[in-house]
């Protein structure tokens, strides 16, 4: 075992950081003169700061003698020449080399107790106004505090990108609340898997067997089980996996203690417990109460029938005629059931006619004098729906105005209390919503408002809790007109008739020379992805004349064989290669370029934007946001990206909710669509990823084009494979009955 040694010295330069993880290699003059490589966790650091570090000696085969820093200690500088380099390598806006050289001549080294304490005085620098001190004393008392809790995080192992996140809801008080409850960090908020949250408790000495640490793993399985879709869970399966997750080698974590921790936390509010569809069930309150608002509000929708003076019939065989447009029965009986009824559900796949029958809806509506609202799970669903029915639709969020509450909390200024304004609210792809947001939405409806539910329910469930759809479906509650006639236009699409094909668990069959549906068998996922990129960059702009913009690829999985993780990198580097002129940033694993095609990961209403002509701006981008980086400005530390018809602003710290989009998964490409998609499926894939729902979704984005490149095995495993996921969810139970306990 190498002896661990002490250095000091001061940062004279840093090679490389990586701003997400905080590690950096950097180069240190030692106080004996020499100039030594330091490479370790230090984030956000600053040139001219002195650091005391301890570490080893290593030799790296290519770059030599380093100093591998294992933890360190930092100090401000406190000469003149130190204060300007560190105040002028970009830590804080507004202050470049030159300005940072004024204040250290001007106030030497009590310069950061005058941003810290009296900002004020900047002033007394010609060019510096009082509204730029406090600016700049503001950032630099943030950045001081953030630094605290950066090395805070470093120390105990954590990820230094919590820092913002932290920062926001707690501000100064962040160490203090994580030592005291270190698995807040369990919170969806931080996203923290349970093991890190546990390393910094047992740092802390929290006792193994507490019931605070039983508790939190019990929360943290409750709320990791969202995420496979379950409401709520069986006792004894939360018990089993609960005390699963508490023990290891040191500790076992008995059932019985799990039992009373299920009971300590239904007793304060946190779980609820419930015996129904035949299951001791535990949900999270906030599950609880979305279901069962959900079952009573649609029950009371349900009964809802809206009377005429007139047959609505012939008011809309009127319409027909005034249309030129001839409605099959089915799309009749559908158009007349959303004026009638307080609640209509229409399905149907591809080339069925949905769109067609919501325009007529739509036309109904307004000769009945009703306003409407369209909406959307996405921003592109919202958008593809706005040009199909030519008015506007918005996004859920956007129409129920989302924003963050006290605490970094999702809200909606959008609820019961500040219902929406209109008559009738239609949702598209509502297959993609879970029962938390279909909560909000219909708690923001105003009394005796129509809600009109269109979807495919043979599309994938909502990524989130529940299985909505499907459920209100099943209940028998709700009028449900599913569309089954193939249209004769869209029968002429090998598209479409595959994907009805697929539906029914037959293989598809490929076009001719001139159709719009192709197979490519390829054995091994790197032949896949090679034949993958060569389709995008090289053959079918060729022989189609698209733009690699128009073409999307996607994939079942995002790293095991052809996943969207590594066909990205091989994308990027085909159709936006590295160049003189285009500048990137590095952040984590992901290189970010100007011209790159990127997804914003999850909903971030902080984030701000401007549309194109400049006329309008706001805050928000959600999850499945697709754009291009337009701009990088290195010395600003952030980026442009245009998402369709607006502009967003990244800064560097933010670059965690981007992802590369070349190649996307085939949830996240739900609700939209695409001119040309080309398909990845290899051998390696979980096989829970590979099933029948998942082809049939990613088929049914293309609009001209689909091209499905793969191994012939699990293309079929996939068409032969209609298993869905079991989710524990009583929606439908609660819906069928007026006391669910008796079930």
């Amino acid at each position: 075992m190498q002896e661990q040694q002490t250095i000091y010295g001061t940062v004279t330069q840093i090679v490389f950081q990586n701003t997400e993880n905080g590690y950096v290699v950097l180069r240190l003059l030692a106080r004996d003169g020499e100039e030594v490589t330091v490479t370790g966790i230090i984030p956000n650091l600053g040139l001219g700061e002195e650091l005391i570090c301890n570490g080893t000696w290593i030799t790296h085969p290519s770059y030599g003698e380093q100093f591998q820093a294992n933890s360190f200690e930092r100090r401000l500088p406190e000469s003149a020449r130190g204060v300007a380099e560190y105040l002028g390598s970009g830590l804080i806006r507004g202050i470049g080399p030159k300005l940072a050289m004024r204040i250290a001549e001007t106030f030497g080294a009590e310069a950061f107790d005058v941003l810290q304490n009296e900002p004020e005085r900047l002033t007394e620098i010609r060019g510096i106004t009082a509204r730029k001190a406090r600016d700049i004393g503001k950032q630099f008392t943030e950045m001081s505090e953030m630094r605290l809790l950066m090395d805070f995080l470093t120390e105990n192992g954590l990820p230094v990108s919590l820092t913002p996140l932290l920062y926001k809801r707690l501000g100064v008080a962040a160490v203090d609340a994580l030592s005291e409850n270190p698995y807040m960090l369990c919170d969806e908020y931080y996203g923290i898997e349970f093991y890190m949250a546990d390393q910094l408790a047992a740092h802390l000495d929290i006792p193994r067997l507490s019931p605070e640490r039983c508790d939190a793993g019990i929360l943290y399985t409750m709320r990791f089980n969202l995420d496979n879709g379950h409401t709520f869970i069986p006792v004894e399966k939360l018990v089993k996996a609960a005390a699963d997750l508490l023990s290891d080698d040191d500790v076992v974590m008995e059932p019985e203690r799990v039992e009373e921790g299920i009971m300590r936390l239904e007793s304060n509010g946190q779980l609820v417990r419930e015996f129904i569809c035949n299951r001791d069930a535990v949900y999270l309150r906030v599950m609880h109460e979305a279901e069962d608002y959900l079952a009573n509000s649609l029950r009371v929708m349900a009964e809802r029938e809206y009377q005429y003076d007139f047959d609505l019939e012939e008011l809309l065989a009127s319409l027909e005629a005034d249309s030129d447009i001839d409605y099959a029965p089915l799309q009749r009986k559908a158009i007349v059931a959303a004026a009638k009824y307080g609640v209509t559900i229409l399905t149907g796949g591809p080339g069925t006619g949905k769109t067609t029958t919501v325009r007529g809806m739509l036309d109904l509506y307004e000769a009945l004098g009703l306003t409407v609202l369209l909406a959307a799970p996405t921003g592109r669903a919202a958008k593809r729906l706005s040009e199909l029915c030519g008015m506007e639709a918005k996004t859920i969020h956007r129409l129920l105005e989302a924003g963050y509450a006290n605490g970094g909390r999702l809200a909606f200024q959008r609820c019961a209390t500040n219902p929406l304004e209109c008559d009738v609210v239609v949702l598209d792809e509502v297959s993609m919503v879970d029962v938390v947001l279909m909560q909000a939405l219909i708690e923001a409806m105003p009394q005796g408002a129509r809600l009109v539910l269109v979807g495919d329910a043979d599309q994938l469930p909502p990524v989130g809790p529940g299985n909505f759809l499907r459920d209100l479906i099943g209940s028998g509650c709700v009028p449900v007109i599913a569309l089954t006639e193939i249209f004769r236009q869209a029968q002429q699409s090998d598209i479409v008739m595959n994907a009805h094909a697929i539906n029914l668990g037959q293989m598809p069959a490929p076009s001719r020379k001139d159709g719009d549906f192709f197979v490519m068998k390829k054995d091994n996922a790197a032949d896949i992805m090679a034949t993958v990129v060569s389709l995008c960059k090289e053959r079918l702009p060729r022989y189609y004349g698209l733009n690699p913009s128009q073409i999307q690829v996607l994939s079942p999985a995002r790293r095991q064989g052809a996943g969207t993780i590594p066909l990205n990198r091989m994308l990027q580097e085909a159709l936006n290669p590295p160049a003189t002129s285009k500048p990137e940033k590095r952040f984590g694993d992901t290189i970010f370029r100007e011209g790159d095609r990127v997804m914003q990961v999850r909903n971030n209403y902080d984030i701000v934007w401007e549309s194109l002509d400049g006329s309008e701006t706001g805050t928000g981008m959600f999850n499945g946001d697709v754009g291009e980086i337009t701009q990088i400005y290195p010395a600003q530390e952030c980026l442009i990206v245009r998402f369709d018809d607006k502009f967003a602003t990244y800064t560097y710290d933010m670059l965690g909710e981007l992802e590369l989009a070349y190649a996307m998964t085939v949830h996240k490409a739900q609700g939209s669509e695409f001119e040309a998609v080309v398909v990845a499926v290899s051998n390696g894939m979980s096989r829970r990823l590979l099933t029948r729902s998942i082809l049939y979704t990613a088929i049914t984005r293309a609009k001209r084009l689909l091209v499905l490149v793969g191994n012939g095995d699990a293309i079929e495993y996939m068409v032969k494979t209609n298993a869905r996921n079991k989710r524990y969810s009583a929606l439908r139970t609660r819906l069928r009955m007026i006391d669910p306990e008796q079930v």
